[in-house]
C-alpha cells in the first residue's frame, strides 16, 4: 500500500509513534513561525524551557497583527520580540514586511518539510506541498527548543478536482465549497490532501488560499503536490534549489474522497456568522453592502490584487461604500506600485491598509452598526470585526471588487470577459525587512528588553487529588476562540499581559464571568460540539488557567484547543452521553473525585458527580501516556522542565 502526501512527510519526520491511525505521533520539525498576538507568550515560553538557541532549521518571528499602536503596549512587545530573535536564533519580520503566512510562502516555506506556527492559518504553506500546521504557543516553544510536535495520526481525506473554473470563479469559491460539503468540523481529526487533473489547473497563490482556509474545517491540515506549477512560483521567487517534486503514491489509500468539478462552480459566499453557512451570490440577491475589505492572509497575494486592480481601473467605488485593499506583503505592495495596479486601486477610491492582518483580526475597518462588510478573509465569527451586529460575508476577491463598485451583492460574472493575470517571471523580492539573528559568539550579549505591561506565564501547580468546585459558566455549540478570548484593537495589546486580558475572557458570552470566576477561585466550564473552534491562541487556555479553571467539560473539542487546554493543565473532558451535557447547570456545584490516581492509573472514564442534583455523568478523559504526564505535572512548561 502506498502513501499520501502527508503520510510521506510524516514517515520522514517520525521521531515516535506509529502511523495507525487516531495514534500519537512525535514530529521533527524543520520550521517555526509566530506572529506578534501570540509570539510574546511563546518566546516567554521559550525562555522558560531554558534552551539559549533555537535548534530549528529556521524559525521566523512576524510583526503583523498587533500593528496599530493606540498606545506603548504593542510597540515594546514588538522591541521584545525582536531582541529574543537576535538573542536565541530567530528571523525577525518588522512590521511592514507582510502577513507571517503570505510572506513564510514567499520567502521561506519548502515542499516536504515540517511547519509548526502559532497562528492556525499556518496551514497555508500547504500550497506548496508543506506539513504545516497551526499549534499552541508553548508547543511552538518546545519545537524551537528541539522538542518534537505531537498529533494524533489524522485520517487521510482526498479532494479530487476535476475540471478547470469558469470566468470570474476562483479558489475562494473551491474551499467555500469544501466548506459546504464537510462543515466546520468536518475536518477534525483529518488531514485534506488536494489532487485530480484540476490541481494543474491551479496557481501556488490559488493553492495557498485553499490550503489557508481549510483552517475552517477543523482539519490538522490540508495539503497540495508539488509539481512543476510550484516549481516555476518558487524559481520567480529565485527559490528554485528549495524546490522537490512531491506526490502521492498511485497506490495510496484515502479514509475518504470528495470530488467536485471545477467546471460546476460559481461564485459563493459564507453568510453570517460561520465559514460554512456557505450560500451562491445569486441565492443572496442584490442584498445593499456598506463595506468591502479586501485582503487577509487568506486573499492578499499578488494574483489576488492585480484581480482587484482591473476590475477597478478606471471605475469608481459606490458612494455608499468603504472599500479597504491590505496587501499581503511587502513584495506584493512593490510590485502593484511599480505596475501602476496601485495607483489603479488608488484612484477607484479604495483605502490602502499596511501589509497585515488589519480588519481581519478586529485592528481596525469595524464596519457600522449592522453594517453588511464582504470581506476575503477567514473567518466571520459574531463580534470578531469589532461591530457585535456586524453582518460579515466572506467573499472571493472578484466578488468583492465587483461588489465594491454597485453597492450590492454582484456576481462578478456579469463584468464580461475574464481578465488574465499570469504570475510573473520573477517576483520582486527584497528581505531587507527580515533581520538576522545575532552569531553564536555574539548573542551572549544581546539584551532582551522588556516592557511593563509584560508579564509572566501563569502560575501553574501538579493535578489535584480531588476537584471540588462548582460549573461558573454553561455554553453551547461552536463556541470559538473569540468567544473565550476576543480579539480586536482593545484587548489584543493585553497579549503580553494574562492577568489583564483575562479581565475580557468569555465576555462575549457573559460579561460577569471573570469576576465570578475569581471569586470562585476554582471552577469548571461546560460546553457543547466543536468546543474552542477557529484561533490557535493559547490566551483561550491562559486567561481560563489564570482564572482557576480546572477542567472542561464539553459534547467535542477543536483540535488545537483541546492541545493547548492539555499544555496549560486543564483537564478536557467530553460527555460519554452527550445528552448530559442537559444534567448540569450554571452554578452547580462538581467533582471529580480520586481524579489524579484514576488518570494516573491510565483510567479513560471517569465519573463527574453532580452534587447539587446527585446525578453521576460519565466523561472520557482520553490522554496519552505522555499528555496523561503533562495533566499531571500540571502544564507542558512544567513537564518540559522535568523532563527535558
Amino acid at each position: 500500500m502506498g502513501y499520501t502526501i502527508a503520510q510521506k512527510i510524516i514517515k520522514a519526520h517520525l521521531l515516535s509513534g506509529d502511523m495507525t491511525v487516531g495514534s500519537e505521533v512525535g514530529l521533527k520539525i524543520d520550521q517555526t513561525l509566530t506572529q506578534d498576538a501570540t509570539g510574546t507568550m511563546a518566546y516567554l515560553e521559550f525562555e522558560a524551557i531554558g534552551v539559549p538557541r533555537v535548534k530549528t532549521e529556521k524559525s521566523v518571528a512576524y510583526i503583523d497583527h498587533n500593528t496599530l499602536q493606540t498606545g506603548f503596549e504593542n510597540a515594546d512587545d514588538h522591541r521584545f520580540i525582536q531582541t529574543v530573535c537576535k538573542k536565541h536564533g530567530i528571523y525577525f519580520s518588522r512590521p511592514g514586511n507582510g502577513i507571517c503566512h503570505q510572506v513564510h510562502l514567499e520567502r521561506f516555506g519548502k515542499p516536504g518539510k515540517t511547519l509548526i506556527g502559532s497562528d492556525s492559518h499556518t496551514p497555508t504553506g500547504g500550497g506548496i506541498g508543506m506539513l504545516a500546521i497551526g499549534a499552541g504557543g508553548l508547543d511552538v516553544a518546545v519545537a524551537m527548543g528541539g522538542g518534537a510536535y505531537y498529533i494524533s495520526m489524522p485520517k487521510m481525506v482526498r479532494v479530487n478536482l476535476t475540471g478547470k473554473l469558469q470566468a470570474w470563479v476562483s479558489a475562494k469559491d473551491i474551499i467555500l465549497e469544501v466548506l459546504r460539503i464537510m462543515s466546520v468540523k468536518g475536518g477534525v481529526g483529518k488531514i485534506i490532501e488536494y489532487g485530480g487533473e484540476g490541481v494543474k489547473t491551479l496557481t501556488v497563490p490559488e493553492r495557498a488560499t485553499i490550503t489557508n482556509m481549510g483552517a475552517e474545517l477543523g482539519a490538522t491540515t490540508s495539503v497540495f503536490p508539488s509539481d512543476e506549477i510550484t516549481r516555476s512560483f518558487m524559481k520567480a521567487q529565485g527559490r528554485e534549489e528549495d524546490w522537490i517534486e512531491l506526490s502521492p503514491d498511485a497506490d495510496a489509500v484515502y479514509d475518504e474522497v470528495i470530488d467536485i468539478d471545477l467546471s460546476k462552480l460559481v461564485p459563493m459566499a459564507a453568510c453570517p456568522h460561520s465559514p460554512d453557512n456557505v450560500k451562491t451570490i445569486e441565492e443572496i440577491g442584490p442584498q445593499k453592502i456598506d463595506q468591502v475589505c479586501i485582503g487577509s492572509c487568506t486573499n492578499s497575494s499578488y494574483l489576488d490584487l492585480m484581480r482587484v486592480a482591473a476590475i477597478l481601473k478606471g471605475k469608481t467605488v459606490h458612494p455608499d461604500v468603504s472599500l479597504a485593499i491590505a496587501p499581503g506583503s511587502k513584495q506584493v505592495y512593490n510590485m502593484l506600485a511599480k505596475n501602476g495596479a496601485l495607483a489603479d486601486i488608488i484612484e477607484a477610491g479604495a483605502r490602502i491598509l499596511e501589509c497585515a492582518c488589519g480588519p481581519c483580526i478586529g485592528m481596525g475597518q469595524s464596519p457600522n452598526s449592522k453594517g453588511i462588510s464582504l470581506r476575503t478573509f477567514n473567518r466571520n465569527f459574531e463580534g470578531r470585526s469589532g461591530t457585535r451586529d456586524g453582518q460579515i460575508y466572506l467573499v472571493s476577491p472578484e466578488t468583492a471588487a465587483a461588489s465594491a463598485l454597485t453597492g450590492v451583492f454582484t456576481d462578478p460574472r456579469t463584468l464580461g470577459e475574464a481578465v488574465n493575470i499570469p504570475l510573473p517571471e520573477k517576483f520582486d523580492y527584497n528581505d531587507n525587512m527580515v533581520a538576522a539573528p545575532a552569531s553564536e559568539e555574539e548573542m551572549d550579549s544581546v539584551e532582551v528588553l522588556r516592557g511593563p505591561n509584560i508579564k509572566p506565564y501563569p502560575s501553574t501547580a501538579p493535578l489535584a487529588e480531588n476537584i471540588d468546585v462548582p460549573c461558573s459558566l454553561k455554553v453551547g455549540d461552536n463556541i470559538t476562540t473569540d468567544h473565550i478570548m476576543p480579539a480586536g484593537a482593545k484587548i489584543l495589546p493585553l497579549r503580553s499581559n494574562i492577568p489583564a486580558i483575562s479581565e475580557h475572557c468569555f465576555t462575549v458570552c457573559d460579561k460577569d464571568f471573570p469576576a465570578r470566576a475569581k471569586q470562585l477561585g476554582s471552577s469548571i466550564i461546560v460546553g457543547g460540539v466543536n468546543y474552542g473552534q477557529g484561533s490557535s491562541r493559547e490566551h483561550a487556555a491562559l486567561a481560563p488557567l489564570y482564572l482557576g479553571i480546572k477542567a472542561v467539560v464539553v459534547k467535542s473539542f477543536a483540535r488545537i484547543h483541546r492541545a493547548n487546554l492539555i499544555n496549560a493543565g486543564i483537564l478536557p473532558l467530553t460527555f460519554v452521553n452527550e445528552a448530559d451535557y442537559d444534567s448540569i447547570s450554571q452554578g452547580d456545584e462538581l467533582s471529580l473525585p480520586n481524579v489524579r490516581q484514576l488518570i494516573a492509573d491510565g483510567k479513560t472514564e471517569l465519573t463527574l458527580i453532580n452534587k447539587t442534583t446527585g446525578k453521576e455523568i460519565p466523561v472520557l478523559c482520553e490522554l496519552s501516556g505522555r499528555t496523561k504526564d503533562i495533566i499531571l505535572a500540571g502544564g507542558l512548561l512544567d513537564y518540559t522542565k522535568h523532563n527535558g
